[in-house]
């Protein structure tokens, strides 16, 4: 195997890594706390947006066309069952 260090020469490494980049260490792991915190926040909005979309009425498909019944007088939706004529009560 070409790299088989034993764990005196990885202490070694990981000593001179620290020393050559140790100042930046700090501001390194405050970046990626922040990364992984805006990840996980963008992650609850998704997850947000799919629950809304799961809760929102389906519309009726007739003849593979998305229908949707007419809104009542006061703007609320009517419950009708599939195949039920929809009459319009608004018009005048």
């Amino acid at each position: 195997m070409p790299f088989n260090f034993s764990g005196w020469e990885l202490l070694i490494i990981l000593i001179v890594g620290l020393l050559i980049f140790g100042s930046r260490l700090p501001n390194v792991g405050k970046n990626l706390g922040k990364s992984i915190v805006e990840f996980k926040k963008g992650l609850k909005g998704v997850e947000e947006e799919v629950q809304k979309a799961e809760n929102q009425p389906r519309a009726i498909t007739e003849g593979g066309t998305a229908y949707r019944a007419p809104l009542g007088p006061a703007g609320e939706e009517r419950r009708v069952a599939q195949g039920q004529n929809v009459t319009n009560t608004d018009a005048q």
